[in-house]
């Protein structure tokens, strides 16, 4: 049986594309090669975000090509990237001082308060809360609430106070991860082992090994409780 067929338009042009598709997937069915704006195709890298209006509605809604179903009526148009400037640092000369954020990125103090950045991501993340913890020096806070973020740009470009929100909760990340996640005892015993050369045998065993057998014991392997 084949799918019905819904009504699209990509940037003003009109298309009929099979109703079953991801709006990546109808892109590409429209006639659109991906060059740009398709990354991972699995929902983790980011690059496919996507803005749309339905038509008859004024609203206007952002998704990830990759991982959004093609509605009938939608009118789409991807923005690929959009720029925004990153601050250099050395993070081994920083510290968990949450102050770092906002020397780093002054800009946290032109957040207007108005939370379109929130509305604007597709991964439905508290985006005006996480800059607010970071201005307040939050680093733990920042970081948590960003946990989920892929860096599309989607919060960038809706932004008034023309922040780039994604880059200051990398850093966030950045400095929990380096100063103040818990240390785990057993990842540091499985680091000295690697160094000491313990799993090299194991490694070249695995390595000369063909496809069908490493996914065989991969499936088969004992998952860490």
């Amino acid at each position: 049986m084949k799918d019905t067929l819904i009504d699209i338009f990509i940037m003003d042009k009109h298309y009929r594309v099979p109703a079953s598709l991801t709006i990546m997937r109808a892109f590409e069915y429209a006639g659109y090669k991906m060059i740009r704006g398709a990354g991972c195709r699995g929902g983790f890298c980011g690059a496919c975000a996507t803005v749309y209006r339905m038509t008859g509605d004024n609203k206007l809604y952002v998704a990830l090509a990759c991982q959004s179903v093609a509605q009938d009526g939608m009118r789409l148009a991807q923005i690929p990237s959009f720029p925004a400037n990153k601050t250099r640092y050395d993070l081994a000369a920083l510290d968990a001082n949450g102050a770092r954020l906002l020397e780093l990125y002054p800009e946290l103090g032109l957040c207007k308060g108005c939370n379109t950045c929130t509305k604007a991501c597709p991964q439905d993340l508290q985006v005006m809360e996480y800059v607010g913890a970071a201005l307040r020096g939050e680093v733990a806070r920042a970081a948590d609430l960003s946990f989920d973020c892929i860096a599309c740009g989607l919060c960038t470009a809706r932004c008034p106070g023309e922040l780039a929100p994604y880059n200051i909760a990398l850093l966030a990340r950045r400095l929990y991860g380096a100063y103040l996640a818990p240390r785990s005892p057993h990842l540091a015993k499985r680091v000295a082992e690697i160094r000491a050369g313990k799993w090299d045998a194991t490694v070249r065993e695995l390595k000369a090994l063909p496809v069908d057998e490493l996914k065989k014991r991969y499936n088969a392997r004992e998952i860490e409780k």
